[in-house]
């Protein structure tokens, strides 16, 4: 009885799972795939794969925000070139082509692909080769040297992105732009050309052909998934999305690897440190410690600060590093004695050790605000006054046509926003003061009486104004410590504004 109702319970079994596997493909089809819009979703996406004098313009000017913001290690400013770019739309406008095998569309992205990616890296190389700084930073070291996690991030990007594109949610683009973030490597793929430096060169244009291939084939399968139709038989569709699978596993075996050695270096500095630690007093510190992953045998150098200069530290790091690490080690240290009987001396031996890296940090944030401040204020960067002491910043700024009060206080803010733990005084040029114009009630905007209160403290001028009793009250209280001359005025339906003493001037 056994053998002869097997043979019938098999085929039930497999014709309940096409059974439900139907069901789901209509369920979906009725709550997810009807509810698209295919030719809205396609008029947007071919809108955003178009090539034009405004595309190449806006990819090379992203492409010079992002090169020199990784010059100057800037990641605020390299996030601004990630949002600038438009190198997003004809990538996954490629992803979707793709899946619709529309070859006409494919030839277009592939074109702005093309123009783009070389408008970027040659602006990008023209820049740095002017630049003065060709130093590697550590926003540039970070692009070149992608791993398997560079892939996933690119792929849950491509499918946030794609998804926003087809739901008409384009506005999600700007958070994938900065997730995915494509500029950047093309920048240093210019860096690296220009300074020819072809590590540099190599394993920026790797993390982008990472990101560009990950992108292209995951808006191809969310195409898929949201029924966008195709002129590809079924035959040839499977073989397409075989050959999009194969390239990204063929893309995932030298990333696993980069993942790997990245992995090693961790797990091996944390061995040196140990290392290095067993052969000094508990009381020392290691201060510097260096190390060439390239050099071979592998080369480490530390400095430490120790009670007691130690002995033969180096000769048994050597052979305690070379078992560990199962690859022949050579190890320099330096070694700085520090009086054990004075807590203080060591105490500060160890913030003069440390004080150089701090004068470095502070110094670089000081250049890089000091840039910022310059370009704002359309000042040169001599002209900007750095009280490090007080960590205060003042600049005065050129005259901008059409910006009133209310956009130098923005710039201010924004600037401040920037750099927390500083105190920026932009001091606007002298204008005539326009007229605040009051609601039915007499009352005035809050945010004008803020504008001319901070005005008023930036230029240390006293105001004379003209208005009902109400307006002069409140703008009296925004002025704060500044005078106000008041002229009462009850049918006015403006607040009239003029400095006391000083004329505006046109610089």
């Amino acid at each position: 009885m056994t053998d002869s109702a097997s043979p019938a319970t098999k085929p039930i079994e497999i014709d309940d799972k096409l059974k439900i596997l139907a069901l789901l493909r209509r369920q979906w089809r009725r709550h997810f795939t009807r509810t698209v819009d295919h030719e809205a979703a396609m008029e947007r996406l071919r809108e955003e794969s178009q090539v034009d004098a405004r595309y190449i313009f806006m990819v090379a000017m992203s492409a010079g925000i992002a090169v020199l913001g990784l010059i100057m290690s800037s990641p605020a400013v390299v996030i601004g070139a990630m949002l600038l770019s438009p190198l997003m739309g004809p990538i996954i406008g490629a992803g979707f082509a793709l899946a619709t095998w529309d070859v006409k569309w494919m030839r277009q992205c592939a074109r702005g692909l093309f123009f783009g990616v070389l408008a970027a890296v040659l602006f990008a190389a023209l820049l740095s080769a002017l630049s003065p700084i060709q130093q590697i930073t550590s926003e540039i070291a970070a692009r070149t040297r992608p791993t398997l996690l560079d892939l996933f991030v690119a792929l849950f990007s491509a499918l946030a992105g794609a998804y926003a594109m087809i739901k008409g949610r384009s506005g999600t683009i700007v958070g994938v732009a900065i997730a995915v973030a494509l500029m950047p490597p093309l920048a240093v793929v210019g860096f690296g050309l220009a300074t020819l430096d072809w590590s540099v060169f190599g394993g920026a244009l790797m993390l982008f052909t990472t990101n560009l291939v990950t992108i292209a084939a995951a808006a191809a399968a969310m195409a898929r998934f949201y029924g966008f139709r195709t002129s590809l038989s079924k035959k040839r569709g499977l073989v397409q999305s075989l050959v999009m699978i194969a390239a990204l596993l063929l893309l995932a075996v030298p990333l696993t690897l980069s993942l790997r050695d990245i992995a090693f270096e961790a797990q091996s500095t944390r061995a040196i440190n140990q290392a290095l630690a067993r052969e000094f007093d508990s009381r020392a510190v290691i201060d510097t410690l260096t190390i060439d992953w390239d050099a071979e045998p592998l080369a480490i150098s530390a400095i430490v600060l120790t009670p007691d200069l130690r002995g033969e530290a180096e000769a048994r790091a050597e052979r305690a590093l070379t078992d560990t690490l199962a690859r022949p080690v050579r190890v320099d240290i330096e070694q700085f004695q520090v009086d054990v009987g004075g807590e203080a001396a060591q105490q500060a031996a160890l913030a003069a050790a440390r004080g150089r890296e701090a004068a470095e940090a502070v110094q670089r944030q000081v250049d890089t605000l000091t840039q910022i401040v310059s370009i704002v204020a359309g000042v040169d960067p001599e002209d900007v006054l750095v009280d490090r002491e007080h960590r205060r910043v003042q600049a005065r700024a050129r005259r901008i046509p059409g910006a009133g009060y209310g956009a130098y206080r923005a710039f201010e803010t924004r600037i401040a926003e920037r750099v927390p733990g500083w105190r920026i005084d932009l001091q606007p040029p002298l204008l005539a003061p326009e007229p605040i114009a009051l609601d039915a009630e007499g009352n005035a905007p809050p945010a004008a009486l803020a504008d001319v209160g901070w005005a008023a403290q930036r230029l240390g001028l006293d105001l004379l104004a003209t208005g009902p009793d109400g307006a002069l009250d409140a703008l009296d209280e925004a002025l704060g410590d500044t005078a106000l001359e008041r002229r009462s005025d009850p049918e006015a339906r403006n607040l009239t504004l003029r400095w006391k003493g000083a004329a505006p001037t046109d610089d």
